[in-house]
């Protein structure tokens, strides 16, 4: 079934269009606050589609997520009350728990090892907020961790071009279906042994 590779030629379409800077930068901003969808997924094929911006589309993305995580991390301090409900209705209660003790154990290198960590961005800035964090250090680590990640993705796609791009292309539906199956298991093995 090609449904991977029919939603990645899609994604390169979008990452055309005139206003995709400015759609990337509002995933990347809503991402690191509220919403569940990862900007890599438009920045991949936005640098592939065209090179010579790789690098503006990884500060913009970097930018963005990290004044996204600002409001995150606002969200946390004056309204964790209020978001509570839904972070567990959700299902992302278990990953703000997780993020919390991480917080308790390392602090300013938990959000910092965040932007490559499983559990969701989202849930280290509102952590954060709630945890009272120092708000710059919250930024500093923020801006490394989230730079070092989109720059790295960037750098990948426009190092790799015309290569990358056909080898993604090939592979696509079984990388994507491989993500499904590897999710599936995690989720089983975690209720199993919860």
């Amino acid at each position: 079934m090609r449904l991977f590779s029919t939603l990645y030629d899609k994604s390169l379409q979008w990452a055309r269009h005139r206003h995709a800077a400015t759609y990337l930068g509002a995933l990347s901003f809503a991402e690191s606050s509220f919403f569940p969808i990862p900007p890599d997924v438009m920045l991949a094929p936005m640098t592939l589609a065209r090179r010579e911006r790789a690098w503006f589309y990884a500060l913009l993305t970097t930018i963005a997520s990290v004044l996204g995580g600002i409001f995150g991390y606002f969200i946390g301090v004056y309204g964790m009350e209020a978001v509570t409900p839904w972070i567990k209705e959700l299902g992302y209660w278990h990953h703000y728990e997780h993020a919390q003790s991480w917080f308790e154990n390392w602090g300013f290198w938990a959000i910092f090892l965040a932007g490559f960590a499983p559990i969701p961005y989202k849930m280290f800035t509102i952590s954060a907020g709630a945890a009272s964090m120092a708000f710059f250090p919250f930024v500093i680590a923020s801006l490394i961790g989230r730079g070092a990640r989109f720059f790295l993705v960037s750098g990948l796609i426009y190092w790799g071009g015309e290569k990358m791009e056909q080898a993604l292309r090939r592979h696509v539906d079984r990388i994507g279906w491989g993500l499904v199956i590897a999710v599936i298991i995690g989720y089983l093995l975690y209720t199993l042994y919860k």
